[in-house]
């Protein structure tokens, strides 16, 4: 009996096992119909060339077998809970056994079951990959114990025990059987067994334990120079990080679907036999993979169970920082709404850790984060992404993260072109320019030289922010004044060259270079995070249309301020001032809370609203308090009249 006839077996009990009486009506709404379901698809995707070529039958029983197997998927999919995406997963369920029935091509019916697969994990997500980067030399140590004598000591089969077992061990060196063969597969096999054969369940191992025995055993079949081969593709080809970027997708991938992609066996295979020998690397090269922050989360879990809370903070602040902070903006483009998820619950983990909470509610933090990254693996795994998402991404990003920086750069050309002072417009458009020219510098730099921690992206956000906020504060208390108080043309002409000396005039450029490369950063971090070969037109297409629209506005409010009267224009430039400063308080706030600079205080009962830098943690909110009280004053303050001014009309 053939590995994959095994295989086939052990997808009928489960399926038999899944849906009969004695399963839970707890289980039916977990995870255990899905991962049923999902292995199916896969196993259909996989398996159903051997069965159908050319539009005929070539195996009988395996044809059968894709028959069952996709009629099985359907009926777990169609006992899933109600969702808003079930009928669309019932519809792609009826299309997939109409091609199967069909004896279409196989690569559409593999089609099919892989995006019906996709769209029930987006839709029902479960963990199908190790919550940490699995231990080789522990899982060598168990096969040795364990396996060796059935499977040999190299993985060919041969084993002093082998002998006389029928059907035979499987020879995990098989480099046919193993090309078909992904780590996620052999996890299943392991925590299983094998329907019909000597191999046994080994549920008894631990998680961890199961996925470090799948992932020794997954290299076995490949040579030591393959792996050298690999290292240095995976060091020199930065596009293979696109198309492995995290535990999920390398457990999930096989050598033959990867040499699909590349159009290379040879390569794809040395590549699989790199990563399956050093999954180390994904962290290495993507620091930003949520194997590392499960990883620091599990030992923050760890060392707080044992007391050490100093320590347990510190793994949880580079859990978010140095794990999950670097994928932010990919995940921010994708689903916008998880990501603030996520921010929130570990903002709220870090919390409880700090205030000394009990371990049972740091643990169901940790659980509930740990529901949160499978979605997000799930999401972040599908590059099903479109050449119109890209570019509606990118314009988005950049109209959004530009229109703030640019609504203050025109209040400050549109005041100086009122006060007749274009004398000092050059040092707000250097301003700006020059941090356009910094931006390009961190592209660069992070494109290619370097990686920006997280830690440092929030220290920039945070710091930066808060500085335009206080001045933006100061600047809208005298644009508000100047609005109140009488016989204004009079006062320029007389303080106007004191307000605007060329120590004001360098000051004004500081606040343009800060304010604009504080946005420009961030919209650097998403546009890197986003870039993939293939959708470079589409991405700068998108950020082209972007930058026409923030030209556009900027003509437009220019042109509009132009025509109002200059107390009006003074006035309506105050209340913006005013919003932005509120907003980059909080903001400035927020970025560093999720540096560790600042504590985070939660308060359930105030909402987020990210465009106006409102976050549901008290130390924002006293920021943007304190903002709005300094505002208040200022205008009140500066609305009284002015003896000078009085004096001036008298």
């Amino acid at each position: 009996m053939s590995l994959r006839r095994f295989l086939a077996r052990l997808m009928v009990l489960a399926s038999l096992l899944f849906s009969s009486p004695a399963w839970s009506a707890g289980e039916e709404t977990g995870p255990g119909r899905v991962q049923v379901a999902w292995r199916l698809l896969d196993y259909v995707a996989v398996d159903y060339p051997e069965a159908v070529r050319g539009g005929r039958i070539v195996n009988e029983a395996e044809y059968a077998e894709m028959l069952e197997f996709s009629a099985a998927a359907a009926r777990h999919v169609s006992e899933l809970p109600a969702h808003a995406a079930k009928a669309d997963l019932l519809a792609r369920s009826s299309a997939l056994m109409a091609a199967v029935r069909e004896k279409r091509d196989p690569q559409e019916v593999a089609r099919l079951a892989k995006a019906l697969g996709s769209q029930l994990l987006r839709a029902f997500p479960v963990p199908l990959a190790p919550s940490r980067t699995p231990d080789l030399t522990r899982g060598a140590a168990i096969y040795q114990e364990q396996c060796a004598a059935c499977h040999g000591r190299t993985g060919d089969g041969k084993g002093p025990e082998a002998a006389g077992l029928d059907p035979p061990p499987i020879a995990f060196a098989d480099r046919a059987r193993a090309a078909q063969r992904s780590v996620f597969a052999l996890e299943q096999v392991i925590n299983q067994g094998l329907e019909g054969t000597e191999m046994k369940s080994f549920a008894q191992l631990s998680p961890e334990d199961r996925w470090a025995v799948a992932m020794h055993v997954s290299r076995l079949s490949f040579f030591p120079s393959e792996v050298a081969e690999g290292e240095r593709l995976w060091s020199s080809d930065r596009s293979l990080r696109q198309r492995v970027p995290d535990l999920q997708a390398l457990v999930s991938l096989t050598p033959v679907t990867l040499a699909d992609e590349l159009g290379d066996r040879s390569k794809a295979e040395a590549v699989i036999a790199f990563l399956r020998s050093h999954p180390e690397a994904l962290q290495a090269t993507v620091a930003g993979s949520l194997s590392l922050t499960r990883d620091r989360l599990a030992q923050s879990l760890e060392a707080y169970r044992s007391g050490h809370r100093g320590e347990a903070r510190q793994l949880a602040l580079s859990a978010y920082l140095d794990g999950f902070e670097p994928v932010e903006p990919t995940l921010s483009a994708r689903d916008g709404r998880l990501m603030r998820q996520i921010e929130q619950a570990m903002a709220r983990l870090r919390e409880l850790i700090g205030s000394g909470a009990p371990v049972s509610d740091v643990e169901a933090q940790v659980a509930t984060l740990d529901h949160l990254f499978a979605e997000a693996e799930t999401i972040l795994a599908d590059d099903r992404g479109t050449d119109l998402s890209a570019g509606i991404s990118s314009f988005t990003i950049l109209l959004r993260e530009g229109l703030e920086a640019l609504l203050v750069v025109v209040a400050m050309i549109a005041f100086l072109r009122k006060a007749e002072r274009t004398e000092v417009m050059p040092y707000v458009h250097a301003g700006w320019v020059a941090a356009l020219a910094a931006g390009a510098a961190t592209w660069l730099a992070a494109t290619t030289l370097i990686e920006i921690s997280g830690a440092s992206r929030e220290l920039t956000e945070g710091f930066g922010g808060l500085f335009a906020a206080v001045v933006l504060i100061s600047v809208g208390i005298w644009m508000h004044g100047k609005a109140q108080a009488g016989a204004w043309q009079q006062y320029i002409a007389e303080k106007l060259d004191r307000a605007l000396s060329r120590k004001s005039a360098w000051f004004l450029f500081m606040l343009a270079f800060v304010v604009v490369y504080r946005e420009v950063f961030e919209t650097i971090l998403f546009f890197a995070a986003m870039w993939a070969p293939g959708r470079e037109g589409a991405i700068l297409g998108g950020a082209l249309s972007g930058a026409v629209a923030l030209a556009a506005i900027a003509w437009a409010m220019l042109r509009y301020s132009h025509a109002l009267p200059i107390g009006t224009f003074f006035r309506y430039s105050s209340w913006l001032l005013a919003v932005l400063a509120v907003t980059l308080a909080g903001k400035g706030v927020a970025a560093l809370q999720e540096a560790g600079t600042f504590g985070v205080t939660t308060l359930d009962w105030v909402p987020q609203f990210d465009v106006f830098g409102l976050y549901p943690t008290l130390e924002v909110v006293v920021a943007q308090l304190v903002a709005v009280f300094a505002l208040v004053f200022g205008f009140r303050f500066g609305s009284r009249p002015h003896p000078r001014a009085d004096q001036d009309r008298a």
